[in-house]
């Protein structure tokens, strides 16, 4: 096999994005656009590009860390010049350089792999990705000659009437010979309607020392679309949710309404798991097999079990164990951990706690900075008051014990193993395992307090 490399070109502002972030930042499916074609290099087994950085670079480097080396374009002078500014991170021992954008998230490994092949196969100077469009315009078009090789690329600002008729345009995605793509860059000026460096400027000069350009039309149109408007981007992610849930569709997961689930790439999801209506999976979740999540329901950096249930809740930065329901109208805040067989009922909220196998928080309670045991029942209402003022403190409740409805447990507070809390209690000193606690005010009646009072007739 060639050395191989890949220049991403990343330098570009994106104007009509109209944002402080740089373009490439901006994310489809849960990540930055540049990542998707990152990811789609190291299909090919090209795991650390040169990307090439201008405009909120800094930000670029710190988004994307080892995954690239940067070379900096502190001026953009067009594609040309971008790829002259990656020449002294690429080594003489590579043979062949694709260029690729990056801002085409559609771009799947499967494609650049087939145009690698075809590049190293034909032996040709250069090999560009084109496809046929119905409506061309903004694309450079690809000139043939009478042997059906490139022969030119002309831009859409330097195309005559007759140039801009034609359907077969320049995707932007490259493989070149290095040697000789770099001595052709030597000889390129800026002679053109946009007074830059273009990188296609090159094709002809290949052509003149007796080389030739071959072309390999991708069959699927829409991974060739380049991001540079919010419309664009929108479009985009409108292509890879379809994949995305024709994925996992394929991989055994039921969508009852595909079309209003939203998923992240990362996200991955067991085999017979039923994904209801308007749900979204974000970030580096992973849902189990034989699962219910939704109608209208929000997982972010969470990881469910097998056979859970989570419905009509939210669940952040949490993990569920197998055979757990969750909601309807849950929310478990980040750090929260549920064993195995747990139930979080309605309008239940949990924050960083760990709750023990089989415990049940049916509804309307808050559990905060606790540690909650085994085969524990909290009743509604139930409040840990885990904080001060000052500080958060913790509430322990052991294996086996009992909480009545409408109780407050002020932390820092240990409920023993086997222990029963009264309804209604509020409690602030250590329960001992096995013990009865109630705190409550003694029950006043006033007979006859009311005697002049008149009650007021109901109504049907």
């Amino acid at each position: 096999m060639h050395m191989r490399t890949a220049v991403v070109l990343a330098a570009g502002k994106g104007t009509r994005m109209k944002s402080r972030r740089p373009k490439v930042l901006h994310e489809v499916a849960g990540r930055p656009m540049v990542h998707h074609v990152l990811e789609a290099l190291a299909a090919c087994d090209v795991t650390q590009p040169v990307l090439v950085i201008g405009h909120g670079g800094d930000q670029v480097q710190a988004c994307l860390g080892e995954r690239a080396v940067y070379a900096w374009q502190q001026e953009q002078l067009g594609t040309g010049h971008a790829v002259m500014m990656a020449r002294p991170l690429i080594s003489e021992q590579v043979q062949t350089v694709m260029v690729v954008c990056g801002d085409t998230p559609l771009l799947t490994g499967a494609t650049l792999a087939a145009l690698w092949q075809c590049h190293e196969e034909k032996g040709a100077m250069a090999t560009v990705l084109t496809a046929l469009l119905d409506n061309p315009t903004g694309y450079g078009r690809i000139i043939r000659d009478e042997m059906g090789n490139v022969a030119a690329i002309v831009e859409e600002k330097d195309a005559s009437e007759t140039q801009k008729a034609i359907r077969e345009i320049n995707s932007g995605t490259y493989c070149f010979e290095r040697a000789a793509l770099f001595s052709a860059l030597d000889e390129i000026t800026p002679a053109n309607a946009q007074g830059e460096y273009y990188l296609t400027d090159v094709l002809a000069i290949f052509r003149q020392r007796g080389g030739f350009v071959a072309a390999h039309k991708i069959d699927d149109n829409q991974e060739i679309v380049g991001i540079n408007s919010r419309q664009q981007l929108a479009e985009a992610e409108a292509v890879l949710q379809n994949r995305l849930r024709r994925k996992w569709m394929d991989a055994g997961v039921t969508m009852i309404d595909p079309a209003s689930v939203w998923l992240n790439a990362q996200v991955k999801i067991g085999s017979d798991t039923i994904i209801y209506p308007n749900t979204i999976l974000e970030g580096d979740t992973v849902i189990g097999e034989g699962c219910t999540i939704g109608p209208a329901t929000r997982v972010r950096d969470s990881r469910i079990g097998n056979h859970g249930v989570v419905q009509n809740s939210i669940v952040l930065e949490s993990e569920v164990g197998n055979d757990c329901s969750v909601g309807p109208f849950a929310y478990l805040r980040p750090g929260t951990v549920l064993s195995d067989e747990v139930k979080v009922g309605d309008f239940v909220e949990i924050k960083k706690s760990v709750i023990g196998q089989g415990s049940k928080v049916p509804h309307l309670s808050y559990v905060g900075d606790a540690t909650v045991g085994t085969g524990v029942n909290i009743g509604a209402g139930t409040i840990t008051c885990n904080y001060d003022g000052e500080k958060k403190h913790s509430t322990t409740i052991h294996d086996g014990a009992f909480i009545g409805s409408n109780t407050n447990l002020v932390a820092p507070v240990v409920i023993g193993a086997g222990a029963l809390v009264g309804a209604g209690s509020t409690i602030s000193k250590d329960v001992p395992a096995g013990a009865l606690a109630v705190e409550r005010a003694h029950l006043k009646v006033k007979e006859g307090y009311r005697s002049g009072h008149k009650q007021k007739k109901s109504s049907d």
